[in-house]
């Protein structure tokens, strides 16, 4: 199993977290587990397509752009910079989260992991 598949199944693994805390909203576990599945997917896309990512959270949203742009895939880099304030906000409690529909935020996640998926011929 190569690195890209061992992030994809990381990302598969936080989308059960979600799946689990969309409803009712639980924004702690939806928020923290959401975006370790897309950063978690970024990864492995980027990696199946041999491009480096750095372990920041900016250059994941920018991964994420480029994967949209240049390969089609959904594009989530809004939603992993409104996750990451969502995030703190539930950690810390001094970062105002955005206004985020936790069905919408669970679906385009799913959307996402599975398009990667499909990506790898998953």
């Amino acid at each position: 199993m190569g690195r890209a598949d061992e992030k994809l199944e990381l990302a598969q693994r936080h989308l059960q977290r979600v799946q689990a805390a969309w409803d009712p909203p639980d924004w702690a576990d939806l928020s923290l587990y959401g975006f370790y599945a897309l950063e978690a997917a970024v990864e492995a896309a980027s990696t199946h397509l041999g491009l480096s990512v750095q372990k920041a959270h900016w250059a994941r949203v920018g991964a994420a752009e480029t994967l949209h742009r240049d390969h089609g895939l959904p594009d989530v880099a809004e939603l992993l910079r409104d996750l990451n304030e969502t995030r703190k906000s539930e950690a810390y409690g001094d970062v105002a989260a955005p206004q985020l529909d936790a069905a919408d935020v669970a679906s385009a996640i799913d959307l996402y992991v599975d398009a990667v998926a499909n990506l790898l011929g998953s």
